[in-house]
Formats: structure tokens, C-alpha cells, sequence
């Protein structure tokens, strides 16, 4: 199993980004799967989950109305647009799946916003 950010990068306030995470060794779309991320100095925390099997989602109050998970299935990718950035997400960002009792972790992609 391997989890495989990418996307990340330096925007500006106001702007936007999508990250995608590239799944292998299993296939995401039969699994919940999530972002979180974790700022400087501060806990990891969940940002967005995706469900199987008809992907209803579920979103962290400071995201909502902001970013937008979804699956690119053809692809094995699950993807994370983020509008209406601020300097609070700065953050890794982290793809996670739980499978049959095991968390993986991809390593993360580094969001920064800022002027």
C-alpha cells in the first residue's frame, strides 16, 4: 500500500490549489479515505473524508464551503480542491487510509499561503 501526495506549493491568499493523492496496492474507492493536515506546532487534524460506495463526505468546520473532496476512480486518485485559501491552512497536508485495522499515511505535500 502506498499513499503519494502531490500539489502543494506557495499561493497566495484568496487563491486556490488541488492536491491529489495517488492510491496503490489497493483500491481507494472500496475505502474511506481523508486528508489532514498539520499546521506548525499544532496536532494533525482531519480536513475532509470521502465514503465508499456512493461518496458522501464529511468536512472539519474551518473548511466547509471551501475545499471539496472527490475521487478521480479511473486513476485511483483521491483529490482535494482548495478554494478561498487563508494563511490558517498552512499546513502539510496528509493523505490517510484505514485498511482492515491499519493506518497508511502518505508523506505529506506543503501548503503555504501567503503574500
Amino acid at each position: 500500500v502506498q499513499l503519494v501526495e502531490s500539489g502543494g506549493g506557495l499561493v497566495q491568499p484568496g487563491g486556490s490549489l488541488r492536491l491529489s493523492c495517488a492510491a496503490s496496492g489497493f483500491t481507494s474507492s472500496s475505502h474511506a479515505m481523508n486528508w489532514y493536515r498539520q499546521a506548525p506546532g499544532k496536532e494533525r487534524v482531519l480536513v475532509a473524508r470521502i465514503f465508499p460506495f456512493g461518496g458522501s463526505t464529511f468536512y472539519a468546520d474551518p473548511v466547509k464551503g471551501r475545499f471539496t473532496i472527490s475521487r478521480d476512480n479511473a486513476k485511483n486518485t483521491v483529490l482535494l480542491q482548495m478554494n478561498s485559501l487563508n494563511p490558517e491552512d498552512t499546513a502539510v497536508y496528509y493523505c490517510h487510509a484505514r485498511l482492515y485495522g491499519m493506518d497508511y499515511w502518505g508523506k505529506g505535500t506543503l501548503v503555504t499561503v501567503s503574500s
